[in-house]
């Protein structure tokens, strides 16, 4: 299986300067392949690469950088075209790539070769070809059996350097079973981020204080003169109140993910239109805030890491539908409890959901299941059901992701 390990690394003033060089060389390399792309569209990756040797002979500045790296540029290069035509073909409209402007481009690759992980004086350093030993925070051991495939550098708009390890490991992920016992089916939201059919309740990440500090750093920002030190100054502020919110959102959502792929045999959730969603007119921000997109992605490949049964189904009708006797009942959004007319079945709007959705779930992947039909089980007819456990956010019940970034 193959995963990335993101590390902090703590270059020196130095190596720094030798980093930022590096980059903007490998940003002007991929101007110049974009350039001759423009000029014929019959090239290949490869058949670019091979230039790269009789260009160093004029360029004597990629000498100082490694073949592999430059190689990658091109096929960065490439694999954006790609992304390009498919989408295209996809029925969207697309324009054309543009040259990369100093600032737009922010990290290289080493792959194969170029790269190793030394430990001097007790302390792992990571070692890349013409550039030396860089000190980075070690902060999660690598796989005994790993075997690291690419190391790519970046730098984040708040100016520190990251190293992301590429690694494989030859073990195949756990067989999923042919029945699971343990099923759950999760409904998102935004008050309520998860309930699930357990009757679990986890409430979304407040992250207000943190946004309203990003929105005081840019109204500051917007006061100062573009271009000026100061206003470097505070992009870099505004930069770092963005990362804040992106890392704490990120670690919520892997520990919400990892609890669902380790906790359970089966996960069923909804395949939503997260673009779509967050272009529908009102409250967009906390639809954008929510991240299910990420969420569904994140739970979707620990699944797969677990052994875990994962499918995604049809949202449609979730809501309306009873979970007891399957009539649909309309109801505006403001009204949050299901009360079927055909039935008497009541529940909370939320946990009425879920269970559709696990239903629908298992139907579509045809496994057996353990227990009776979710519709039986669900939940004794004429009882009003809200939760049986609401989780706050930062909860030991939602445990650290012990494995690397994907």
């Amino acid at each position: 299986m193959n995963y990335n390990y993101r590390y902090r690394l703590r270059p020196s003033d130095v190596i720094e300067e030798q980093l930022a060089w590096t980059v903007d060389t490998c940003r002007q390399v991929y101007n110049h392949f974009l350039h001759r792309l423009n000029r014929a569209d019959d090239m290949s990756a490869y058949s670019e690469q091979k230039l790269l040797p009789s260009l160093k002979k004029w360029w004597n500045d990629l000498k100082q950088v490694h073949s592999k790296v430059l190689q990658k540029v091109v096929q960065r290069l490439y694999d954006n075209l790609s992304t390009l035509r498919g989408r295209k073909e996809n029925g969207y409209r697309v324009g054309t790539l543009k040259w990369k402007a100093p600032g737009e481009y922010r990290s290289f690759t080493y792959s194969q070769s170029g790269f190793k992980l030394k430990n001097t004086g007790g302390r792992t350093r990571l070692w890349l070809s013409k550039l030396g030993e860089i000190q980075l925070t070690f902060h999660r051991d690598l796989p005994d059996d790993a075997e690291i495939k690419t190391v790519t550098v970046k730098q984040e708009p708040t100016g520190k350097w990251y190293a992301i390890l590429g690694v494989e490991t030859p073990d195949d992920p756990p067989a999923k079973p042919e029945t699971p016992d343990r099923c759950v089916g999760i409904d998102v939201g935004i008050l309520k981020y998860a309930h699930d059919t357990d009757g679990t309740v986890v409430k979304s990440l407040d992250l207000s204080d943190e946004r309203e500090r990003l929105e005081r750093a840019q109204r500051d920002l917007s006061r100062k003169q573009h271009g000026s030190a100061n206003w470097e100054k505070q992009r870099r502020v505004v930069a770092e109140r963005h990362a804040d919110l992106k890392h704490k959102r990120r670690d919520f959502l892997h520990k919400l993910s990892n609890y669902y792929a380790t906790e359970y045999d089966f996960v069923a959730v909804e395949n939503l239109d997260t673009k779509g969603l967050v272009e529908l007119p009102g409250n967009s921000r906390n639809r954008a805030g929510a991240a299910w997109g990420t969420f569904l992605s994140l739970l979707e490949y620990k699944c797969e890491r677990e052994g875990t049964h994962f499918v995604a189904v049809n949202p449609r009708g979730t809501t309306k539908e009873c979970a007891s006797c399957g009539v649909s009942t309309e109801k505006p959004l403001w009204v949050r409890e299901q009360s079927c007319p055909a039935c008497g079945f009541e529940a909370d709007r939320d946990a009425n959901a879920a269970w559709n959705i696990l239903s629908r779930g298992l139907e579509d992947v045809g496994v057996g299941y353990s227990e009776s039909a979710p519709v039986e089980t669900a939940l004794p007819v004429d009882t009003s059901v809200s939760a049986k456990r609401v989780v706050e956010t930062g909860s030991p019940t939602l445990k650290r992701e012990p494995s690397g970034e994907r």
